[in-house]
């Protein structure tokens, strides 16, 4: 083998020599990588990702294993205790010692706070030059990283938001008059009841549709349009780097974040908190402009996978970089990423006692203007607690995603992303009043999103919270429908009225949020002596499907949680059934197609107990996050390019992503698969 490159003039002969000798000795057996950090013809740093360039001035590190780091990474890494390969895990007899090559001169840091009102002055502004080579310990900047490193009692350091006006980068165009606020529509099962009949659970379906972002086109002279409007995010990431995290997992997670944090806009504000045994805020709450992508990014490229799995420390410490910040935008949300199992004692079921209120008291409505916080899990590999994510994301009205396939995790960040960056709806309350006297409420439907029935029936409320752009949202209503006379006069029956009230989220700190409220036309039905054989409405049909398909999944998952797998299949196996036999499948409707596939799914994976330990809870908890929520996540299956272009999901891995996507869900993911194609794989 040829011996490695150390294009560093400072590397002492030490280091020279054990890279050598690693670099001579033959791959262990059954260990070899088929990673392509170091195979492919042009390489990355399997640590940091940034390109390895030969004879380019940098230090290169090539071990027996054939792959291949900056030298500053691989000595950085092996500084924290690290004595194996961090993409294919093999053992290393030796090591470079950590002797980094001389930093670039720098100019002194600038104690310069980010507003003048910052009381922690932990965190400078550097003037940098162009670094060698992207490595985290590119620069010799003791103060920056001590910086990383002290954490102040009360997290009330964020950065000032002074976004009076939209920048041209987020030129934001609603659309036209008339289209600018909530749709409202309703369905009634069948459109004629007969005189004499009384059911008792007469359907009725409500739909929403949240407004469009629509693309500025004022600037003539740019090629392309602006982006979207939409308001500005407050976003907490909360990321595993326990040990389970070395390697590949880790490099993939710093691939996800980068991308995350290049698709923010300037008014935008990260915060990064990394767990394992303990939580740190390794990044404080600031907007993603170019200086602050610049060290978001450098701080991202800090974490190194070691220690345990604490989840609520993590949690809580995410939770309270929201609670304690001084400015507020109109949106907020935690995004929350762990590959293994809480192993510090805590159950699922006491869970919620340990994490703060802004989180476990999200689902209801109190009334009150606590901070309420959704958190949004990605439970990743076949080793993560995934009733345990399930659990945090159904409290707080996020949605839990299964990565199984760690090649997707950007894909599956991107899809959130798309979601969060286009809220145009908050705290959106649907009420429901019956209009005729006789009328009563018997049962709402409404998956994840808690209601109230008042003890008459005459009234109920679903509290949705938050919607995207141009989602949409399908809720039940059961009523009971009282007989008319044969001889009398009424010819029609008024049901339902359904009024929405919500608030359209600020784009700037200089308006504050718009109450709007959206009344229905009255339901009514028909009621003739005869009303005959009627079909079932096709959207009303589609909609039971849905929540029969849920609550088979419910109860097929309590099934198989007592062991009892074959009686979980037959619970699924005869849903399908029932699906199959529906006016909507027998219409090949998209979202009763996604149904039948997942349940399919499911079946295969709970045929016997490792296939059900392995991954048959996870992904029966996704689809059952998806569809009680009505929301994209990722489930288990890999990402489609096809089913993003086309105007039918097809029967397989895709169509549960394709489902509920929005414009602006599918356009992150196509950025998201469009980057992948043009940097390849990590």
């Amino acid at each position: 083998m040829a011996s490695p490159t150390m294009n560093n003039n400072n590397n002492n002969n030490k280091n020279q020599e054990v890279v050598e000798r690693e670099r001579s000795r033959s791959p262990p057996s059954g260990r070899t990588s088929t990673s392509t950090c170091s195979n492919s013809s042009k390489q990355k740093c399997c640590i940091c990702l940034s390109w390895i360039e030969q004879g380019a001035g940098q230090a290169i590190f090539t071990a027996g294993c054939s792959h291949t780091f900056h030298f500053p990474c691989i000595a950085s890494n092996v500084s924290h205790g690290n004595q194996t390969c961090p993409v294919c895990r093999a053992q290393w007899s030796e090591v470079p010692a950590n002797r980094l090559p001389s930093p670039p001169r720098v100019p002194p840091p600038i104690n310069r706070p980010w507003h003048h009102h910052h009381r922690h002055q932990n965190y400078f502004t550097y003037r940098r030059p162009p670094p060698l080579y992207a490595t985290p310990y590119g620069y010799d900047d003791q103060d920056f990283q001590q910086a990383l490193l002290d954490e102040p009692h009360v997290f009330d350091d964020d950065e000032s938001l002074d976004h009076h006006h939209q920048s041209p980068e987020e030129n934001y165009s609603k659309n036209q008059p008339g289209e600018t606020i909530l749709k409202v529509k309703t369905f009634p099962e069948v459109a004629a009841v007969s005189r004499s009949s009384s059911p008792d659970n007469f359907t009725v379906l409500i739909n929403l549709r949240a407004p469009s972002l629509t693309t500025s086109t004022d600037h003539q002279d740019s090629k392309e349009s602006s982006p979207s409007s939409r308001v500005p995010i407050d976003l907490v990431t909360v990321v595993d780097v326990s040990g389970s995290m070395e390697g590949a997992n880790l490099a993939l997670l710093k691939q996800a974040m980068e991308f995350l944090i290049q698709n923010l806009g300037p008014n935008d504000r990260l915060s990064v908190i990394a767990f394992s045994h303990t939580a740190r805020r390794v990044f404080p709450l600031r907007k993603m402009n170019e200086s602050g992508r610049e060290q978001a990014l450098e701080s991202v490229n800090l974490l190194v996978a070691d220690g345990g799995t604490n989840i609520a420390l993590g949690l809580s410490k995410g939770a309270k970089v929201l609670e304690d910040r001084r400015y507020k935008n109109s949106v907020a949300s935690i995004i929350l990423l762990s590959d293994g199992q809480d192993n510090y004692g805590f159950s699922t079921a006491n869970y919620p006692s340990l994490l703060p209120q802004s989180i476990t008291n999200n689902n209801g409505n109190d009334g009150s203007n606590n901070l309420k916080i959704p958190v949004h899990t990605f439970g990743f590999g076949e080793n993560h607690d995934a009733s345990l994510m399930h659990s945090i994301a159904e409290m707080s009205r996020g949605t839990f995603s299964f990565i199984q396939d760690r090649a997707v995790i950007q894909d599956a960040f991107a899809q959130c992303i798309g979601g969060l960056l286009s809220v145009v709806v908050k705290e959106l309350q649907v009420n429901i009043q019956c209009v005729d006297p006789r009328v009563s409420i018997t049962c709402l439907k409404s998956g994840s999103y808690p209601n109230q029935v008042t003890p008459d029936g005459r009234m109920g409320n679903i509290d949705v919270g938050y919607l995207y752009a141009d989602e949409e949202k399908d809720f039940l209503v059961l009523v009971k429908v009282p007989t008319e006379e044969i001889s009398g006069p009424a010819e029609e029956t008024a049901l339902l009225k359904v009024r929405c009230v919500y608030n359209e989220p600020a784009a700037s700190t200089s308006s504050a949020d718009k109450l709007v409220t959206v009344m229905s036309e009255e339901v009514k039905i028909r009621r003739p002596e005869v009303a005959g054989n009627q079909e079932v409405c096709v959207e009303v049909d589609r909609q039971q499907n849905r929540i029969q398909a849920t609550e088979a999944m419910a109860l097929a998952r309590e099934a198989a949680e007592r062991g009892d797998l074959s009686g979980a299949a037959s619970i699924l196996e005869n849903c399908q059934k029932k699906l199959s036999e529906s006016s909507s499948a027998k219409s090949h409707d998209i979202l009763c197609q996604v149904l039948e596939a997942e349940l399919k799914e499911m079946r295969k994976r709970v045929a016997n107990r490792n296939s059900y330990e392995a991954t048959g809870r996870a992904y029966m908890l996704s689809a059952m996050s998806s569809q009680s929520r009505q929301r994209p996540v990722a489930s288990g299956l890999s990402f489609d390019a096809g089913a993003f272009s086309g105007s039918a999901a097809p029967c397989g891995s895709a169509a549960a992503y394709h489902a509920y996507q929005t414009p602006t869900i599918t356009g992150m993911v196509a950025r998201s698969r469009a980057r992948n194609s043009s940097k390849g794989p990590y």
